[in-house]
């Protein structure tokens, strides 16, 4: 498919979901199943990824939740309502709570205590209690913003509206979620596509009556801003959530380890369909509220909780080849490229390897037949190999000990907290030598996050790279616009236009340019704390 082609097809899904947003979030009458708006934005996202030149404000990836609807008054969040990360695997938690230990500057495992809650498929609420009294409630919205959906949420019996216990907080947003039991959705099957449907178009009825038809529940499970809580932990949250007259979820569980956390997942997966409610995962929290202040979040969701999902698609392909990606820090990340594959109405040939032990792990080589997993909205990765269509001549794969950019040598790091080498081999390039280090580089450097400077993609980054344009991040201040003018595609205005968009960015905040130096470690909360710190780079 051509350039052209591809643009096309991706503004057609945007313009598509855009309006299934409208009919679901607007107008409370949603035109598709759920399953059919889940595949069009993993469609839109696996487009993104494919193709660099695709970008919209629109993009699944772009935003949380939706922004409030013109029927309802927009309030701010005290606290966003932020969304989480995704794990689909065991090996997505190991490094889930590696990535906490590694934070944590901690080594033992057995110190970290997850609240394990399974995750109810409906509507997130926030409730607002004053010395009390429930004075207001919000939806999500776009996690910044909610509407103002008080009236139809004090129709829901599950909601205290006043709470007189002597220990209940002088100011509280008590988060949670409202749903539809699935016995009570029996009745609703004319109105609604399914029971979280229908909680989310009763919740945004204009009239309160109506909505009070409705038997919507709420579950409680965590909180926003509050004022004075002396509570600990979140175990010992939710059991205060039942003493102050909130329903909790009965599957909740207190545990630690990994293999816990699976063992209790696998009992729940078998349970589903025993459930009077639908749920689509389960939520894992660090349990100590002091730790969850210390891993804090990063820019949409929180470092201290991961929201382990069900169910995942695979098939079965071949792979031919194995290319080595270089990113922006010198990791070199391999790339399985497999026979094309329809897995869950996608076609996918690409499938990630993760990194050089994931390989020898799992004896992964060109030509082998693999069950590849597409699970939600992450990249493609193999679960195992069929040793059984394995041929004879089939040859072990031997990963770059030389930097395939650069030829410099690559290493792996010795890890002072774990004490072991880290499973990621890099590059030892340093600065701009690597090739493909400093486009990635460039790349960081002028992306949404940092300088973000408009109608300089990634594509035209590299073209730029290749037409010696641009060698290191400070070129793109010193431009030959004459030599943009006569460059396939451009034109007098598109390289004015350029020029216009890099002089309104000369100057950034702080934060955004620690940011765009693209230092290892230094995300964008870093950049922030950072930034506030040291107020000024003189």
């Amino acid at each position: 498919m051509k350039k052209k082609e591809i643009l096309q097809e991706y503004k057609k899904k945007i313009k598509l979901l855009k309006k299934y947003n409208l009919y679901y979030y607007d107008k409370s009458n949603p035109l598709i199943s759920d399953q059919i708006y889940d595949n069009l934005k993993k469609e839109i996202i696996l487009l993104e990824k494919q193709n660099n030149f695709l970008k919209s404000k629109d993009s699944p990836q772009e935003i949380i939740g939706f922004k409030p609807s013109k029927i309802f008054k927009k309030i701010t969040h005290k606290a966003p309502m932020l969304s989480l990360a995704n794990a689909f695997t065991e090996e997505d938690l190991i490094n889930f709570e590696k990535k906490i230990l590694n934070y944590l500057h901690q080594s033992n495992v057995n110190h970290i205590q997850y609240s394990a809650e399974p995750k109810i498929d409906g509507i997130s609420a926030s409730l607002i209690y004053k010395k009390g009294e429930f004075i207001s409630g919000l939806s999500r919205g776009d996690g910044r913003e909610g509407e103002d959906i008080t009236f139809n949420l004090k129709t829901i019996k599950d909601i205290p509206k006043y709470i007189k216990a002597k220990n209940f907080p002088n100011e509280i947003d008590i988060r949670g979620e409202v749903f539809i039991q699935n016995s009570d959705f029996k009745r609703l099957k004319q109105k609604f596509a399914n029971p979280r449907n229908a909680a989310s178009g009763s919740l945004r009825q204009k009239d309160p009556e109506e909505t009070k038809k409705i038997p919507l529940k709420f579950i409680a499970y965590t909180f926003g801003y509050v004022d004075q809580l002396n509570i600990d932990n979140q175990f010992e949250y939710l059991k205060k959530l039942k003493e102050w007259g909130f329903k909790t979820n009965p599957q909740n569980k207190l545990i630690s380890g990994v293999k816990n956390l699976m063992k209790n997942y696998h009992e729940i997966e078998k349970k589903r369909a025993e459930l009077d409610f639908d749920i689509d995962g389960i939520v894992y929290k660090v349990n100590d509220f002091n730790l969850q202040k210390r891993l804090g979040n990063v820019a949409n969701s929180p470092r201290w909780a991961i929201a382990h999902k069900f169910s995942a698609v695979n098939g079965s392909t071949v792979i031919k080849d194995i290319e080595i990606q270089i990113g922006r820090t010198g990791a070199l990340t391999p790339v399985a490229k497999v026979e094309p594959i329809n897995i869950g109405g996608v076609v996918v040939s690409n499938a990630t390897l993760h990194n050089e032990d994931e390989i020898i792990r799992k004896d992964i080589r060109i030509g082998d037949t693999v069950l590849i997993e597409r699970a939600g909205d992450v990249i493609p990765h193999i679960i195992e190999v069929d040793f059984s269509k394995r041929h004879k001549n089939i040859k072990k794969f031997i990963f770059p000990k030389h930097c395939p950019s650069c030829g410099s040598e690559t290493v792996k790091e010795f890890n002072s907290i774990s004490k072991k080498e880290d499973a990621v081999r890099r590059c030892t390039s340093e600065g701009y030598e690597c090739e493909k280090i400093a486009i990635e580089k460039i790349k960081h450097f002028v992306s949404k996050d940092a300088f973000n400077i408009d109608g300089l993609g990634k594509k035209i980054v590299e073209n730029f790279w290749n037409k010696e344009l641009v060698k290191q991040p400070q070129d793109i201040f010193n431009l030959d616009y004459k030599k943009i003018e006569n460059l396939e595609g451009w034109g007098k205005q598109s390289a004015s236009n350029l020029k216009y968009s890099i002089e309104e960015k000369k100057n950034i905040s702080f934060e955004k340019f620690i940011f765009a130096l693209g230092i290892r470690h230094i995300g964008l909360e870093n950049a922030k704390i950072i930034a506030k710190y040291f107020k000024t780079c003189e």
